[in-house]
């Protein structure tokens, strides 16, 4: 099956995913982030496939959301209606990974910023780029994290520094998340890809269901509340994304200046 937005290639037991919106960065669209949904959750899903790569087409891994995009109005009152993209959109994506019963591995060849940190960080083993960064960017348009990283980076790298990520928004580089512990491995910008998938073919050899085993006791060990916390990120965001800040922060990211954020 083709996807306008996204590749999916199937052989040999592994499966892999590129985002493929290169000129925009990947940038997630709400129909690229259906396609991606279908294919974690079905095609990725097929007892054939035994392990997953999720990578970026071009020179990023996903810039995050298209903020040219916009967001749909709600039919209420004609205000951005995040809850629902959030819900119907995103989350089925992130749940999609951490619940698919086989290992899922980023290869993270550039920034991956916004919703596609969170998609990066949502996988079971991370392999970046030395080019990669990461970054909750969604401070900057005056919003939250969200796609599960509010659970996810808290995890990986403790209070202070999940702290300092959400709340300046910047890149952090893929030396820096090494030793952080946000990413399992880092490797030259050309070499990335064949490390990656010398580990997606080892894994796709290996015990299926051990992996599927361990992957259901560490989800339930680490990320208990997986759900509760899409659902509290999506309630926070959708009153956020009707805020002053977040118009202003939109226009300045669109007009290229700095924001000037009022608290309101």
């Amino acid at each position: 099956m083709s996807y306008e937005h996204v590749k999916w290639e199937h052989d040999g037991g592994v499966g892999r995913i590129t985002l493929d919106r290169p000129e925009s960065l990947n940038a997630w669209t709400e129909d690229s982030g259906r396609e991606l949904g279908e294919v974690v959750n079905e095609r990725a899903a097929e007892d054939s496939v035994r392990a997953v790569l999720i990578t970026g087409a071009g020179r990023a891994f996903s810039s995050g959301a298209d903020l040219r995009a916009g967001v749909a109005p709600h039919p209420e009152d004609g205000l951005p209606d995040v809850a629902r993209e959030l819900h119907e959109v995103y989350h089925p994506v992130i749940a999609g990974v951490r619940r698919l019963e086989k290992p899922v591995v980023a290869a993270v060849n550039g920034p991956a910023a916004g919703i596609g940190c969170s998609l990066a960080l949502a996988c079971d083993l991370i392999l970046a780029a030395e080019s990669a960064s990461f970054g909750l960017a969604f401070v900057n348009i005056g919003l939250m994290p969200d796609g599960g990283s509010t659970l996810f980076v808290p995890a990986a790298v403790g209070k202070a520094r999940a702290f300092q990520m959400a709340f300046f928004g910047e890149q952090v580089e893929a030396a820096r998340a090494l030793e952080w512990g946000l990413v399992n491995e880092v490797h030259a910008d050309a070499e990335l890809m064949p490390n990656a998938e010398a580990l997606v073919e080892r894994l796709a050899k290996g015990p299926t269901r051990s992996y599927a085993g361990s992957k259901r006791a560490l989800n339930r060990m680490i990320y208990p509340e997986l759900d509760a916390q899409l659902d509290l990120e999506a309630e926070i965001q959708h009153q956020l994304a009707r805020s002053d800040d977040f118009m202003e922060g939109v226009g300045a990211f669109i007009e290229k200046r700095e924001p000037l954020f009022k608290g309101s």
